[in-house]
C-alpha cells in the first residue's frame, strides 16, 4: 500500500523502521487529490524512453556507437592532402640535402596518391559519407601508398614509418570494428615486411649507414604496438562518445515529450478558464430567449442551447477540478508534498512491497512549493520503479527542506548496488544490480534509465548521488539549492 506522511521538523531515522518513525514524527497524512493527467504524462515519458527499439547492451557498446561508417569524403580528402604535402616536403628536403634515393619512383608514388585523392574529391560531394567497404578500400590504398614510399626510403629503419598509424587511427574513430581490424592487420603486416625488405636508408653522398637487423625488427614491433595502442585508445574514446551522444538524444526525446504534454495540460487549463465566461453569457441569453419565446419551437431550441452550454461547462469543470490546473501560474508550481505523492501513486497497487513518502523540514518552516519540472517527476518515478524491482518489502521516498536547500531521496531495503556497479552508475548502460533475476518485473538493465534520470536532474541544478544504505539497500538522492527549484510567490 502506498502511503505518505509529513513531519514538521524531525528528519527520519536511518533505515526502514517505519513503526519507530511513526511514533517519533506523528506526521500529518498527505492526501492530495490524485492527478491522473500527470500520471499519464509520466507514463508517456517512460514510454518515450523505451520507444525507438534501443539496442541491447552489447549492441550499444559496439554497434550502437559506430554501427555504420561516419567517414566523410571531405575529411579523408583533406587529411590525405596533408599527408601528400608532407611527403613532398620530405622528398624535396632530402633532395636538397643530397641524400641518395630513387627520386623518380618516390615522386611517382606520392603523385599517385595525389591523383587518387583528386579523383576522389571530384567524384563525390564533400558531405557524402563513405560506405564501410569504400572507406576501408580508400584507407587500404593509403596504407599501401605509405608502405611503398617507406620501402623506397629505408623500410623499418626510416622513423617516418610511424605514419602508418594514421589511417588505422582514422578508421578506429569512424568505422565499425571489422574494417578496423582488417586495416590494423594490413598496417601491422606491412610494418613487419618492411623490417626485412626495403631499399637502403637514404644518406648523404660518401657516408655509409649500417642498420642492424635487430634494430629494424624492434622498430617494426614498436610500430605495430603503436598501431594497436593508438587505435585502441581512439576506438574506446569514439565508442564512449557515440554512446553518450545516443543516450543524450534519448534524454532529449524524453524531456521534449514530457514538456509537450505538460504544456498541453497548461493550455487545457487556460482554455477552460477562458471559456467559462462566454459559456455563462450563452446560458443567460438562452434563458432569456426561452422566457420570451413566441412559439414552442423557439422555446425548445432555447432549452437545447441551455442544456448544451451546461454540458460544456461540466466538461470544463472537470478540466479544472484539480487545484494545480486553475491557471497557468498555479499550474507551473506544485507543493513538495504533492510531488512525492505523485511519484509514489503509480506504485500503490504493487504487491509485496510497501511504498511510503514523508516530507520533513526545519522546525517552524512552511513546506515550500516548487516549480513543476517534468525532469524531477520523470527521474524520481524511474528511481522508484527500479527500487520496486529490487526492494525486499519497503521503499521510502523522503523529501527534506531547510532555508538553504531541498533534497529528495529514494531508499529501499533490497540488496543494494554491487561495488563494481556503484563506481559506474550514472553512465549509459552498466550491468544490472545483483538479484535482477528475482526482480518483480524481470527488469535487469538499469544503466540507460539511471543515466537519463541523472542527466535530467543535473539539468535542473541538482547534485545526484548513489550509495548503499546501512545495513542494506540502495539510496539515490538529489539535492538542490532552494532558489533553484522553489516556485516564486503568487
Amino acid at each position: 500500500m502506498a502511503k505518505s506522511r509529513t513531519s514538521p521538523g524531525q528528519p527520519p531515522a536511518p533505515g526502514l523502521d517505519r513503526a519507530g518513525e511513526r511514533a517519533a514524527q506523528g506526521g500529518q497524512a498527505l492526501n492530495p487529490a490524485s492527478d491522473p493527467a500527470h500520471d499519464a504524462t509520466l507514463a508517456a515519458a517512460r514510454k518515450a524512453a523505451a520507444a525507438g527499439a534501443l539496442p541491447d547492451r552489447e549492441d550499444w557498446a559496439e554497434g550502437g556507437a559506430v554501427h555504420q561508417g561516419r567517414l566523410r569524403v571531405r575529411t579523408l580528402v583533406t587529411l590525405r592532402w596533408l599527408v601528400v604535402a608532407g611527403e613532398a616536403v620530405l622528398l624535396v628536403t632530402a633532395m636538397l640535402m643530397g641524400f641518395s634515393l630513387p627520386y623518380p619512383l618516390a615522386f611517382t608514388v606520392a603523385g599517385a596518391s595525389a591523383w587518387v585523392n583528386l579523383l576522389t574529391g571530384l567524384a563525390s560531394p564533400g558531405q557524402r559519407v563513405f560506405g564501410d567497404r569504400e572507406a576501408a578500400a580508400q584507407l587500404s590504398i593509403d596504407i599501401l601508398q605509405i608502405s611503398a614510399l617507406i620501402f623506397l626510403t629505408g623500410g623499418a629503419a626510416n622513423p617516418f614509418m610511424l605514419i602508418l598509424i594514421a589511417p588505422v587511427t582514422l578508421a578506429a574513430a569512424t568505422l565499425p570494428l571489422r574494417p578496423v581490424l582488417i586495416l590494423g592487420g594490413l598496417a601491422g603486416a606491412t610494418s613487419l615486411v618492411l623490417a626485412f625488405f626495403s631499399l637502403p636508408l637514404p644518406h648523404a653522398a660518401g657516408a655509409s649507414v649500417a642498420i642492424p637487423m635487430s634494430f629494424r625488427i624492434g622498430a617494426a614491433v614498436a610500430n605495430l604496438a603503436g598501431i594497436a595502442l593508438t587505435a585502441g585508445y581512439v576506438r574506446q574514446a569514439a565508442v564512449e562518445s557515440a554512446r553518450m551522444a545516443l543516450a543524450l538524444d534519448v534524454t532529449q526525446a524524453v524531456l521534449a515529450r514530457e514538456q509537450r504534454l505538460s504544456a498541453l495540460g497548461a493550455l487545457a487549463a487556460a482554455a477552460a478558464h477562458e471559456l467559462g465566461t462566454p459559456l455563462a453569457t450563452i446560458s443567460i441569453v438562452a434563458k432569456e430567449m426561452g422566457r420570451e419565446a413566441p412559439t414552442p419551437q423557439v422555446k425548445e431550441d432555447a432549452e437545447l442551447l441551455i442544456s448544451q452550454a451546461e454540458r460544456c461547462r461540466e466538461i470544463l469543470r472537470r478540466l479544472t477540478e484539480t487545484p494545480d490546473a486553475a491557471s497557468d501560474e498555479v499550474h507551473e508550481r506544485v507543493s513538495l508534498r504533492q510531488l512525492v505523492q505523485e511519484v509514489i501513486e503509480p506504485h500503490a497497487a504493487v504487491k509485496g512491497v510497501r511504498v511510503e513518502a514523508i516530507v520533513t523540514g526545519a522546525k517552524g518552516m512552511k513546506t515550500p512549493d516548487i516549480r513543476r519540472l517534468p525532469e524531477i517527476s520523470h527521474a524520481f518515478t524511474s528511481f522508484v520503479e527500479n527500487a520496486v524491482d529490487f526492494a525486499k518489502s519497503e521503499i521510502l521516498l523522503s523529501a527534506r527542506f531547510d532555508a538553504e536547500a531541498v533534497s529528495i531521496e529514494v531508499r529501499d531495503d533490497g540488496p543494494g548496488f554491487a561495488p563494481e556497479i556503484l563506481a559506474k552508475l550514472g553512465e549509459p548502460y552498466v550491468t544490472s544490480r545483483p538479484g535482477a533475476e528475482g526482480s518483480r518485473t524481470g527488469h535487469i538493465g538499469m544503466g540507460l534509465g539511471f543515466f537519463i534520470s541523472k542527466t535530467l536532474l543535473e539539468r535542473t541544478g541538482a547534485v545526484v548521488t548513489f550509495q548503499n544504505g546501512r545495513p542494506r539497500g540502495a539510496v539515490v538522492s538529489a539535492r538542490w539549492p532552494r532558489a533553484k527549484i522553489e516556485a516564486p510567490d503568487l
